[in-house]
């Protein structure tokens, strides 16, 4: 299993980078990650023509979507699409941030898990 961090350098820029998830057999009931201390889980719906320029993340968080695609652009210029069923870890709470935008025109739905 992995997931994308998105998170600022030293200089403040954005950057990708994929995490793999080390899961460890635990028989009948599957294969199972170390657990994530969290703060709180929040669903949330954005309208279908989201496009939001430039912005930090308010704190470090995973973002599981749920459905729709977007488009996240870093300050470096990079682009990735995801689509439902990933998960990001955004951590760029600092530095020049990143830019999110809907590829379909859908409201699109996700859950945070703040950490």
């Amino acid at each position: 299993m992995h997931y994308t961090r998105i998170y600022s350098d030293e200089s403040g820029e954005s950057h990708f980078e994929t995490v793999i998830v080390p899961l460890k057999d635990n028989g009948d009931i599957g294969y199972l990650s170390d657990v994530f201390d969290v703060r709180f889980f929040q669903f949330r719906e954005n309208k279908a023509d989201y496009n939001w320029d430039y912005h930090n993340t308010p704190e470090k968080q995973f973002i599981i979507l749920l459905d729709g695609k977007i488009e996240i652009t870093t300050s470096m210029g990079e682009t990735m699409q995801f689509s439902a069923g990933e998960i990001l870890l955004m951590e760029d709470t600092t530095g020049k941030g990143h830019k999110t935008k809907n590829i379909n025109t859908q409201i699109r739905k996700s859950i945070f898990v703040k950490l």
